[in-house]
């Protein structure tokens, strides 16, 4: 077999496969039992009947057809290992010559891993937000939990930030009622400020009856951008009274006696977020850096099937109908140009991340145990809500196990390579990025275990 690489791109490359066919013997043999098995020649039992009868009544078109449809899977494999490739993606394969008796020719275009440089982490150094738990924050957390046990009862007195309202709206745009703007009996919380710019500026000071009135531009729908007044009736008003915080909260809302033990635990639950928080931040900011030290070529049509998956995934939720994708991308305030342009700048940003944590874990080289994959399906499944052993056998049905395997690679072989970085919070405290992705050696976990 000969072979030769003609270098399209810096992502893509075309082979060109020579096969003879002295070195085709197995598929032949293999193509003639094949056609033998599938046809019935009188005199002969099936799968008996000899390959010059078949020739003769058949010809060998469909001989050479299977031949070519056995050998191209293991040829274009070995191609790839002869000549170092790593391919990416599907190959696209043309069958370029068949000569009976002589040769078979094939090419195979396919997008490959480009050339990556990945940067010295240790020269890497990021900031960012320090671990900052103060008593407002606790406060605050405290208040929220009671407000799970909360009662809320009816006011008379004037709304304020946090009161509960009963209300109608009614916009209208020059004199025009607008429907999708206006709604009854609508329950919200003063201050939320999550559904009309300027409604709780309107309602804090209203009582129940009474009736208010102010504008705003409209986001969404045939009027988007243009200014409409806005009526507010507020139908009924109420207050969450929330319960003292002591020790009797403390025993009926925790598993704590005091409220002094609840607070220390609230403060100590808020560290650990910021911690994990902070972790999160220190592999975001170190990919960052790193990404920006290596530049490189993205392969196209890897490209092009994320931006096809997404749309078609969300086409998918909508029966395929493009004018229901056009009025969601409306309601949403942006357009099908802002979203084809937005999918693209994922899909890059998806595709380059992943390249590049590839050419991490090659330069690594970390080990993934079996449970800490398995660890991973479970999260995952977790996340998706579904049953792990479902989950399971959907990735066995459509062979992503090995796509889970290299998140788990991918992810160690980043942590490995953030361990080595400098890492500062904006107060200026140096940080131990071992606190956080550092590894325990074997022998130390067996040192522990026997203590």
């Amino acid at each position: 077999m000969k072979t030769s690489v003609d270098k399209l791109s810096d992502t893509r490359v075309k082979l060109t496969v020579n096969v003879p066919f002295d070195e085709l013997g197995k598929e032949i043999e293999q193509a003639y039992a094949t056609i033998a098995q599938q046809v019935s020649i009188p005199g002969f039992r099936r799968g008996k009947a000899p390959r010059q009868l078949i020739d003769a009544r058949f010809g060998r078109g469909p001989i050479l057809e299977q031949v070519v449809n056995d050998m191209l899977p293991t040829r274009y494999e070995q191609a790839v290992v002869e000549n170092e490739l790593n391919p990416i993606g599907q190959p696209e394969i043309d069958i370029t010559k068949i000569e009976d008796n002589d040769v078979v020719e094939f090419t195979a275009e396919v997008d490959v891993r480009p050339e990556i440089t990945v940067p010295d982490f240790s020269e890497i150094s990021v900031t960012v937000p320090a671990v900052s738990v103060d008593d407002e924050a606790v406060d605050k957390e405290l208040d929220e939990l009671r407000a799970r046990f909360g009662e809320l009862s009816e006011t008379k007195r004037k709304l304020k930030t946090g009161d509960i309202a009963v209300i109608n709206l009614d916009a209208e745009v020059d004199g025009e009622t607008i429907e999708d703007a206006s709604t009854e009996g609508l329950t919200y919380q003063v201050g939320s400020d999550d559904l009309i710019k300027g409604l709780d500026t309107a309602l804090r000071g209203m009582k129940t009856g009474e009736d208010n009135e102010f504008t705003a531009k409209l986001l969404h729908g045939e009027h988007k951008d243009k200014e409409a007044t806005v009526k507010v009736h507020v139908q009924q008003t109420k207050e969450r009274k929330l319960p003292e915080l002591d020790d009797d909260f403390a025993q009926m809302a925790s598993e704590f006696d005091t409220v002094e033990e609840l607070r220390e635990n609230t403060r100590t639950q808020l560290e650990e977020s910021k911690k994990a928080q902070q972790a999160a931040d220190i592999r975001d900011e170190v990919l960052k850096a790193a990404l920006a030290k290596s530049e490189f070529a993205l392969p196209e049509s890897i490209v092009e099937e994320q931006v096809h998956n997404r749309l078609h995934q969300i086409l998918g939720q909508l029966a395929h109908d493009e004018n229901a994708l056009a009025q969601l991308l409306e309601a949403q305030g942006t357009n099908r140009e802002e979203f084809d342009k937005e999918s693209r700048e994922q899909a890059e940003e998806s595709v380059r991340t992943q390249l590049f944590l590839d050419a991490v874990a090659e330069e690594e080289k970390p080990e993934v145990s079996q449970q800490e994959l398995t660890d991973h399906i479970l999260f995952t499944a977790q996340s998706y809500g579904m049953d792990p052993n479902q989950f399971v056998a959907q990735l066995q049905q459509s062979g992503q196990i090995a796509n889970l395997f290299a998140d788990v690679r991918r992810g160690k072989a980043l942590a490995a390579a953030i361990s080595r970085t400098s890492v500062k919070d904006d107060a200026g405290n140096e940080i131990d990025p071992n606190e956080f992705f550092g590894e325990i050696e074997e022998d130390d976990t067996e040192n522990q275990d026997e203590n």
